[in-house]
């Protein structure tokens, strides 16, 4: 396991200007390598809201172990659990964009990333009632991992991926889409693979290996080496190649870590 601090020490520096307890959400440029920018200031009271409660991600691959991890914790007193809408992605007054994607990715990815975002800003707007929460995936991710790898691979034209990234940009300026914490389980495409095939969702049947290669790329380069987006908060990285039991070893030995706002501060 590693705890990483930010990446960035750009937005190190930003932050103690605007005196933030927890690390804002810079945007990753209007262009498709833009240079990265700001997020606006938090209003008085919606910074002293934030001072009280906590948002942790749990980021990772398909089939990576996160709602596992959710789970794990649900029962936690002063925590909440916000799982991915997948159920949202999979229907839509009837229509099922998430398959769509899978079946043809240059036809329809613009159309299931454009709905995650939304669903995922609704995510990070929800009101937060519990001191800690923890949230799978979030806005951040859905562009710097699936948006960038749709544009990589050819899939999705650049005037799209434009597009999504100006959206994206204006969101983390005007929005409050901070997080305190990201958790990344970290398995190797193989692992993943072998798990999806004991998976029951009909959209994944069709997922290659090769695609959970290109997201694990991509998530290695936001959270790992940092090569080229920066991260809004500290990274704990766990190793999650393990088997059910030993991963709930691993989360429990961790808890302090993931539940505790002065470890992730202090990069302890």
């Amino acid at each position: 396991m590693l705890l990483r601090p930010p990446l960035r020490g750009w937005a190190c520096g930003a932050l103690r200007s605007l005196g933030m307890g927890s690390p804002g959400s810079p945007a990753s440029g209007a262009r498709p390598r833009g240079a990265p920018r700001r997020a606006w200031p938090l209003d008085k009271d919606r910074e002293n809201d934030k001072e009280k409660k906590s948002v942790i991600c749990i980021e990772g691959n398909i089939a990576s172990g996160k709602t596992t991890c959710l789970e794990y914790f649900s029962n936690t007193s002063d925590v909440e659990v916000l799982m991915e809408p997948v159920l949202k992605w999979r229907n839509v007054r009837g229509h099922n964009p998430l398959g769509l994607m899978y079946q043809d990715a240059c036809r329809w990815g613009l159309t299931l990333q454009t709905y995650v975002q939304l669903t995922m800003l609704e995510q990070h707007t929800r009101p937060q009632i519990s001191p800690v929460r923890l949230m799978e995936r979030s806005v951040h991710s859905a562009r710097y991992v699936f948006v960038e790898n749709l544009y990589r691979s050819g899939k999705m034209p650049e005037v799209d991926y434009v597009i999504l990234s100006e959206w994206f940009d204006w969101i983390v300026r005007s929005i409050d889409v901070s997080v305190d914490l990201i958790v990344y389980l970290r398995t190797t495409p193989e692992t993943c693979y072998q798990r999806l095939q004991m998976r029951c969702r009909e959209e994944e049947k069709v997922i290659p290996l090769e695609y959970l290669e290109a997201i694990h790329h991509c998530y290695e380069e936001w959270l790992v080496t940092g090569s080229l987006f920066p991260v809004a908060a500290p990274v704990l990285v766990i190793e999650a190649d393990q088997n059910l039991e030993k991963m709930l070893e691993l989360f429990e030995q961790n808890r302090v870590q993931i539940l505790t706002p002065e470890n992730w501060k202090h990069g302890s």
